[in-house]
């Protein structure tokens, strides 16, 4: 029930459920203890409705947004608590004292500071918003950009203001027991002074030189250090927030690059969200302000997705526009008609080009070309499992989708017979559970079964953990773990908290990456991985649901995976290793294959997972594994041939893609001189030619 009530009131934990609970019942409560009247009890309530709210407003609930748009927003409530005092002074006979009326002009006057206090927070909010946000672009050496204001006095800056009152309120309150004004006198003259005082400190930083520049210096700056880089290939990208994971898989693609890269982005989330970098960063959410960049010298434009703000880059004549996808997999996205807009379309291999063939969108096979996967260079080939070391099985589910098909995830139908099979094999395996981030997002039905799977595999790990078969080593493990927190804070200490980077415009100013601290962190993360994955027995079922351990890095400790049909089954396949994909949808066998290429050297489950000791058969020997040779042409065929490296066909794509925008440019300018000689040439035929005179002078000259 309690879970039920969390999802209807779309709060992320019990402790929220609570918090909103008492906070709407602390009103009515407030109002009585003010009509009865009795001072302990409004002293509880006024505590209760100012932690409740304090705490929701802590943890960004839904619920706070949602009562501002039913009336009841945050100046709204704190009116109410403090006329329901000024209401409990006059029901204690205190109407006709001083501290009556000081209540009342006292919260006048507070309110009067609302509208100087809002006003500066927007106003510096609105001058520090710049028309582009950058990383790694030198702004400072072109404009002067003044420090942010401390954060502190901007963040949830409503509400702190608002929470002044509280010493004023206590101060009343104190009066009210006390039969006394001068605490309360005391609490008002605190709560319109610190008032004041915060309005006044944020007064300079809308005055002189803490003002940062205008929208046309920053873009002329912007457009100074493009003319200076002189970029030759853009990734280009836009979505949500939670869309960012499809540009960070290309940075380090794009860091390999041997042509100069840049990045665009159109939204300031995705910034906010994109990983550490060395590739420039440009953020431009205005669309005629990207328009009007100086992208003069770029002649290839890489997308990611499809999506509707492309058309502000598409309209550029001057470069090759390439869609290169964010995953290869059979869904339909993978062969969208809106890709026929692109100059070419890059695939990883002859499948890719092969479904648009299928498809029949209006995408040419000429405009194909077959790139293989960069990002899929992390991911080791499989040689078996070694001697003496229990097999490990990765389940790895994608989540429910937005149209509730029955096969876009086996975790509703399959996954707690998957794991079951698994945790119960005997000879045992180890099980690694990593959902999809978004799984239980769209339906209430997954996260319920992503609850029990992972209740499934702590149950079987505690239970493994009891037995004497399985033996830790915790000594190592100890080791390992401290590693773990060197190495975490480590690169803490490298990547800073956040807080360092002021505002928007103050990480554009200062976003130049320290190249030595990126390779560091680079190599840290290595090291955490591998620390990880010492921390604990090699045969502890584990339940993986965050950023990290990445994907990838489960692939490397895995023997085996389980999976459903998207682009993690597509990656598995550069593994070599033996794999299984769910027929959720039950299409059988035959047909199952013949509409999803990447499965073709997979077992093929249905939702009771019967058929998972095949796949099991073939891990504990892989000399008799009967699908090893398919997988090794069907990994060609996805994904193309591991020689020349994925990296050097991306490069050479890039490369001759240029070669063709910078012919088609050369061109149009031969072109266009031309028509500039003919239409000279033209111009000089419609002149008239002078005539001579008898004295031998020209038509209009000088008689002398």
């Amino acid at each position: 029930m309690i879970t039920t009530a969390i999802r209807v009131a779309r709060v992320g934990s019990a402790a929220e459920l609570a918090a909103a609970v008492l906070m709407m019942l602390g009103y009515p409560c407030l109002m009585l203890a003010a009509l009865v009247p009795s001072v302990p009890a409004f002293v509880a309530a006024t505590a209760v409705t100012y932690l409740a709210d304090h705490f929701l407003h802590r943890r960004n609930s839904y619920l706070i947004n949602r009562l501002s748009k039913v009336r009841a927003g945050l100046s709204i409530r704190f009116l109410i608590r403090q006329l329901l005092l000024i209401l409990l002074l006059a029901r204690l006979g205190l109407s006709d004292d001083l501290i009556f009326y000081g209540a009342i002009a006292c919260f006048i006057a507070f309110y009067g500071l609302q509208a100087p206090h809002g006003a500066l927070v927007t106003l510096i909010r609105n001058r520090r918003r710049m028309p582009v946000a950058t990383r790694n672009v030198d702004l400072a050496s072109r404009i002067r950009i003044p420090d942010a204001p401390p954060q502190r006095l901007l963040n949830r800056s409503a509400e702190k203001i608002l929470h002044l009152d509280l010493a004023a309120v206590v101060g009343i309150l104190v009066s009210a027991v006390v039969d006394s004004p001068v605490a309360g006198f005391v609490g008002i003259g605190a709560t319109l002074f610190l008032g004041c005082l915060y309005v006044v400190v944020l007064v300079p930083y809308v005055l002189g030189k803490q003002i940062p520049p205008n929208d046309e210096t920053v873009l002329a700056a912007v457009d100074d250090w493009l003319r200076e880089y002189r970029p030759e290939t853009v990734l280009y990208f836009s979505g949500s927030k939670d869309s960012a994971y499809q540009v960070n898989m290309w940075l380090e693609t794009m860091e390999q690059l041997e042509s100069r890269p840049l990045i665009l982005l159109r939204e300031r989330v995705i910034l906010q969200n994109l990983a550490p970098t060395t590739v420039p960063v440009i953020c431009v959410p205005g669309g005629v302000h990207l328009m009007n960049m100086d992208l003069s010298t770029v002649r290839v434009a890489l997308y990611a997705a499809n999506v509707g703000k492309n058309i502000h880059l598409l309209r550029v004549p001057t470069m090759k526009h390439v869609f290169i996808g964010h995953g290869d997999s059979d869904k339909l996205a993978s062969v969208n008609p809106f890709s026929k807009v692109y100059d070419e379309v890059w695939t990883a291999g002859r499948a890719g080009r092969d479904r648009y063939a299928i498809a029949d969108v209006g995408v040419r096979d000429d405009d194909i070309v077959e790139v293989g996967r960069p990002q899929l260079a992390p991911i080791e080939t499989g040689q078996g499992a070694p001697e003496g070391r229990i097999p490990t099985v990765l389940y790895a589910p994608t989540w429910e989708g937005w149209d509730g098909q029955p096969g876009n995830t086996s975790i509703l139908l399959a996954g707690e017979n998957i794991v079951k099979k698994l945790v119960k094999a005997d000879p045992p395996v180890r099980v690694l559970y990593k959902p999809h981030p978004f799984t239980g997002t769209v339906s209430a039905a997954a996260g319920a079964a992503h609850r029990r799977i992972t209740a499934l595999i702590e149950k079987a790990a505690a239970e493994r953990a009891a037995d004497p078969r399985f033996t830790a080593d915790a000594a190592a493990h100890t080791q390992a773990k401290a590693e773990l927190a060197r190495i975490q804070a480590r690169i803490a200490e490298l990547s800073g908290t956040g807080d360092d980077k002021g505002d928007e415009a103050e990480a554009s100013r200062d976003g130049l990456v320290d190249v030595q601290k990126h390779q560091e962190v680079a190599r840290l993360r290595a090291e955490w991985d591998d620390a990880y994955w010492r921390s604990f027995g090699s045969w502890e079922h584990r339940v993986i649901t965050g950023a990290e351990p990445r994907l990838y890095d489960c692939f490397n400790v895995s023997d085996a995976m389980v999976s459903d049909i998207s682009s993690v089954v597509s990656d598995f396949i550069a593994s070599g290793k033996p794999y299984a994909v769910t027929d959720s949808a039950e299409l059988g066998v035959e047909e199952f294959k013949r509409q999803n290429t990447a499965v073709r050297a997979a077992v093929i489950l249905t939702n009771s997972a019967a058929e998972l000791g095949e796949l099991l058969a073939a891990v504990r020997d892989p000399a008799a594994d009967p699908l090893a040779e398919d997988r090794k042409e069907l990994k060609q065929y996805l994904l193309g041939p591991d020689e020349p490296p994925s990296i050097d066909q991306f490069n050479t794509a890039v490369a001759n893609l240029a070669i063709k925008a910078q012919t088609r440019n050369v061109g149009q300018e031969a072109r266009i001189a031309a028509a500039d000689v003919q239409e000279a040439e033209e111009l000089a035929d419609a002149m008239p030619v002078p005539r001579a005179t008898a004295t031998g002078d020209t038509d209009g000259a000088a008689a002398g």
